[in-house]
């Protein structure tokens, strides 16, 4: 389709995917991302000279991103450098227990059966066997669907993995699944945490989520330069099949004639004509107008509820007291207090569970004793960075109840006021318009929440959906996929050969 112009707005993870597929069947694309780099919410912070991952940390389901490179010619290895990591993730409480999850399932299971005993150990393999069902039955009806409703899921998922979900009891939220599943209050704790993947509570997020355990264990890889560094190559991969990357180039409008997308307006004035436009960002930020009145009716105009935001602390500094790894999860002896909070009364949990990536850790040589490492430090908070009340004590005391919680589990550190930079909601809020500062776009609370995300098709011919707002959903693989989706949805659209006018054959028959 040589003469098809498309324009794709931001370049996010799904922004970056959509264009290099689009231009690599032959369209004419144009990328226009408003900061002065790629990546959206994959981004570097610079704190005492040392550069830290300050968005996603984690990245999983590597076959998405293979299955891109090669549908463009090339191979993923070849332009970023991935290291499986033998351990996911080691989890603290304030007690003193500690308890490792590793790649190896087998490994997992002798640490389980160390930490809760013998039949906390088999009924872990049980939930392991049963997350391996569901992720199955879901992948291909719903992960890889691009817009599956309930009727066609339950359609193409076959008795067995209609019997897979059944078993699981889908109208129970995860909380309540896991409770039935383990028996040990940490662990349920611990899987819990797998609503938080997507900005819910494991009190209200479907059981269904029990899927992350399995999609964990096919693999989590540390990304050598960092996540922005995956950011880079999937430009460098878009601009190779051609597709021309405008950085610091903020859309102002989206324009339609006719009822159909024309182009765009750009901030300074000028116009870009277009015969399909790609929105990679908030739908909310259609919602209330922001790329004009009407691209509104692009999405439904009651907003859904609000996923988690975020307190996120890029550090700088030295640690002690315990070994840390990659990833690192600190848990505190409340934990519904903290859903409580940020999904009841909209404030900041007074006892936070704490995520805390060592990015110097888990792929080589540990850090030496003294020597500064970087970290990002991150706790739950709600997505209320529109809200004009917050004061800078409210940061300042959530500060204090996450370094209380970690001084509890061992750690020992002391970041001075210039090894740390500190995100609020508020930042988020201001860097991607109209979120709230919600980071993985709505709650995913209750089980046809999962059947509430845009697709990729909207109901203005010319204009799709990317991100990770829309489906399948939020994370890194997920935004990937989106833009992919939202790739074929265009390129399947009838409205593109509105250009291609009907020519008389000799027969007398009209073709298009």
């Amino acid at each position: 389709m040589p003469e098809t112009r498309v324009v794709v707005v931001g370049a996010g993870v799904a922004g970056l995917s959509c264009a290099a597929e689009l231009a690599h069947a032959g369209m004419q694309v144009t990328l226009c991302e408003s900061a002065p780099s790629v990546g959206g919410k994959m981004r570097t912070l610079h704190v005492d000279g040392a550069a830290i991952d300050a968005g996603p940390t984690v990245m999983t389901m590597r076959w998405v991103f293979d299955a891109l490179f090669t549908r463009c010619g090339q191979r993923l290895g070849d332009a970023v450098t991935l290291q499986p990591l033998a351990v996911l993730a080691r989890h603290f409480w304030g007690d003193g227990s500690t308890l490792d999850l590793f790649a190896d399932r087998r490994a997992s299971e002798d640490a389980v059966g160390r930490f809760a005993g013998a039949a906390e150990a088999r009924r872990f393999a049980a939930f392991c066997r049963q997350a391996a069902q569901v992720y199955r039955a879901l992948e291909a009806p719903y992960i890889r669907a691009a817009a599956p409703s309930m009727a066609q899921l339950t359609q193409s998922m076959g008795w067995q993995g209609l019997a897979s979900l059944t078993r699981i009891g889908p109208m129970r939220s995860l909380m309540s699944s896991l409770q039935r599943q383990l028996h040990h209050p940490k662990l349920q704790q611990l899987f819990g945490r797998y609503a938080t993947y997507c900005g819910s509570s494991p009190w209200q997020a479907p059981a269904t989520l029990m899927l992350i355990a399995e999609v964990e264990m096919q693999g989590v890889w540390a990304v050598q330069g960092g996540m922005a560094a995956l950011a880079e190559a999937l430009a460098a991969l878009a601009t190779s099949q051609g597709v021309d990357l405008r950085c610091a180039t903020a859309v102002q409008r989206i324009e339609l004639t006719g009822g159909r997308v024309s182009g765009v307006r750009l901030q300074d004035g000028s116009h870009l004509e277009a015969d399909a436009v790609v929105f990679n960002g908030d739908p909310n930020a259609l919602r209330q107008g922001l790329l004009g009145e009407p691209a509104r009716a692009a999405v439904e105009r009651t907003p859904p509820p609000r996923s988690l935001s975020a307190v996120t602390w890029a550090v700088h500094t030295a640690t002690a007291g315990v070994a840390l790894d990659r990833h690192n999860v600190f848990f505190d002896d409340d934990y519904a207090s903290e859903f409580e909070a940020i999904f009841g009364t909209g404030t900041l949990p007074p006892k936070p569970t704490v995520y805390l990536c060592a990015q110097d850790r888990g792929v080589g040589k540990d850090p030496a004793p003294g020597q500064a490492e970087r970290a990002l430090c991150l706790v739950n908070a709600p997505a209320r960075g529109d809200w004009p009340g917050w004061q800078e004590e409210d940061w300042q005391t959530c500060e204090d109840h996450t370094m209380k919680l970690l001084q509890r589990c061992g750690l020992r550190w002391q970041p001075q006021p210039h090894q740390m930079q500190r995100c609020t909601p508020v930042t988020f809020h201001q860097r991607f318009a109209a979120s709230g500062g919600a980071l993985y776009g709505q709650a995913t609370h209750g089980w046809m929440a999962a059947f509430g995300r845009p697709g990729a098709s909207s109901p203005i011919a010319g204009l799709f959906l990317a991100g990770g707002s829309v489906h399948p959903g939020p994370g890194v693989p997920m935004a990937a996929l989106s833009g992919r989706q939202a790739a074929a949805a265009l390129m399947a659209s009838p409205a593109l050969t509105k250009r291609c006018h009907p020519v008389a054959t000799s027969g007398g028959t009209l073709t298009h």
